[in-house]
């Protein structure tokens, strides 16, 4: 779990780290940002549609929660479908559902036709291009993968301070309709994404290669094998802690300040600080995590993101002023970024690019939960107690117990357990291997003759003779 997974790709190709890999990079920046950004870019419109459709902010904010848990949700549904029709098909007909649910939306007549076609449709649409986009990612890239996670993290900040002022000009300019349709033309841009990822073409195989590849077995459509991967299930338990509380601060941020007595323009620009310090925070992170020490610890650096996220909303429990606050954005703003870097880096180097379809679709299964509890939870400890501090101290312990289960667990079982052999065959192959290296030069020589003369020998049996003794041996 500490070290980097070594893997070619499903196909056999290497990663070719550039060439068109950049191309897909720039996709998955786009569908990044509209995949996190869009959900919090709608709740823009808010105001106008509890005077259409005279109703409380609660039954609006579901429009958001619902995004949100079909974007997490989904997740085994689009492992299955990328499994099944590949990344560039679903992503196609991704980008076509996520549009015409908000196109639809700009119709409706009542809030529940909003839930189904803003929240279900457009949530599926964006789940379907959000996890093709990053397995494609991780077969493009494998020397520079930590780099380009950081990158195309970034396409959430940058699109959050890009889609809020966006769409308040929208509703200013065209209502809440013309607004709907107008966003639901620019999610057809994620049709243009989806074509850009190109599969990677296979080396062309001799026949002789061909059998072994058709006696093959079918690819799962999702593989639970994952399960049995000890690293895998601490990194899904470390996550769905860490959800709980990640999202909490900058829900509330706000209403913080303005529960200080701060006036709304001044208390919304502290998302737009914790957006701008976010926006450098991922690519930064990204680079070095790709540093050559750092790689193989990337797990410790990601715990270590999570731990200063979690001290970041203890301390800004205490602000009691507009400066204290705008420091924790700031600081608040690193750690988020140095997180959003590396959620899916760890999890990469953790299963590989095989099994990274299934284990994505299962990840954000688990932490669909999380999602649904946290802002809510927080909601109605801030109902019963009245203050802010205590919001934030709560989520503060459980990002960092988030930290704690994840450094512990890799430290204490999973790297132990890769230093001692598995199995008795694997001890006997050790000992096997330590008396080949005690032989002296003369025995390795007399191995190597014998070797030979046996190839010679018997030709049928072992197919074409290669008449270098090393490469046989």
């Amino acid at each position: 779990m500490g070290a980097v997974v070594a893997d070619d790709g499903p196909s056999g190709v290497k990663a070719p780290d550039g060439g068109w890999g950049w191309a897909v990079l720039f996709g998955c920046f786009i569908i990044t940002g509209f995949s996190y950004a869009f959900p919090k870019a709608v709740s823009v419109f808010f105001k106008e549609l509890i005077r259409e459709f005279d109703i409380g902010y609660s039954d609006t904010a579901w429009i958001s929660s619902i995004l949100l848990a079909m974007l997490y949700g989904t997740g085994p549904l689009c492992s299955v479908c990328v499994n099944r029709f590949g990344c560039r098909p679903v992503m196609l007909v991704g980008g076509l559902f996520a549009s015409m649910g908000m196109v639809i939306a700009s119709f409706c007549t009542s809030i529940i036709q909003i839930y189904l076609t803003a929240g279900v449709i457009t949530g599926l649409g964006l789940a379907l291009n959000f996890q093709p986009s990053l397995i494609m990612l991780n077969r493009y890239f494998d020397k520079r993968r930590p780099l380009a996670n950081g990158l195309s993290a970034a396409g959430s900040p940058v699109f959050l301070c890009a889609l809020s002022p966006l769409g308040q000009i929208l509703q200013h300019e065209y209502g809440w309709r013309g607004g709907f349709l107008i966003l639901g033309g620019m999610l057809l841009n994620c049709c243009v994404c989806g074509a850009l990822m190109r599969p990677l073409e296979p080396p062309k195989k001799s026949e002789a290669a061909k059998e072994p590849a058709e006696k093959k077995a079918k690819k799962k459509l999702l593989d639970f094998s994952v399960f049995k991967d000890g690293g895998f299930i601490i990194y899904t338990l470390a996550a769905s802690i860490m959800v709980l509380g990640l999202f909490v601060p900058p829900v509330f941020v706000v209403s913080y300040a303005k529960d200080l007595k701060y006036p709304d323009t001044k208390a919304a620009f502290l998302l737009t600080i914790l957006g701008f310090i976010d926006i450098f925070a991922r690519p930064i992170c990204g680079m070095i995590a790709g540093l050559k020490w750092v790689r193989p610890r990337c797990v410790y650096l990601f715990s270590f993101a999570m731990i200063f996220n979690g001290f970041t909303d203890l301390m800004g429990s205490m602000s009691v002023d507009y400066g204290g606050l705008v420091v924790f954005c700031i600081f608040f703003g690193i750690s988020y970024g140095m997180v959003g870097a590396l959620q899916f880096e760890v999890l990469m180097a953790i299963v590989g690019t095989q099994k990274f379809s299934s284990a994505i679709g299962l990840v954000l299964l688990a932490e669909a939960m999380a999602v649904l509890i946290g802002p809510p939870s927080a909601g109605k400890l801030l109902d019963a107690t009245g203050r802010y501090m205590f919001v934030f101290i709560i989520a503060g312990v459980e990002v960092t117990t988030s930290a704690l289960v994840l450094a512990l667990g890799n430290f204490f079982c999973i790297k132990k357990k890769s230093e001692e052999p598995h199995t008795k065959e694997e001890a006997a192959e050790r000992e096997e291997l330590n008396k080949c290296e005690d032989k002296t030069p003369e025995d390795a020589k007399v191995d190597s003759i014998e070797v030979e003369q046996f190839l010679k020998d018997e030709p049928e049996k072992n197919g074409e003779v290669v008449t270098n003794p090393e490469t046989c041996v």
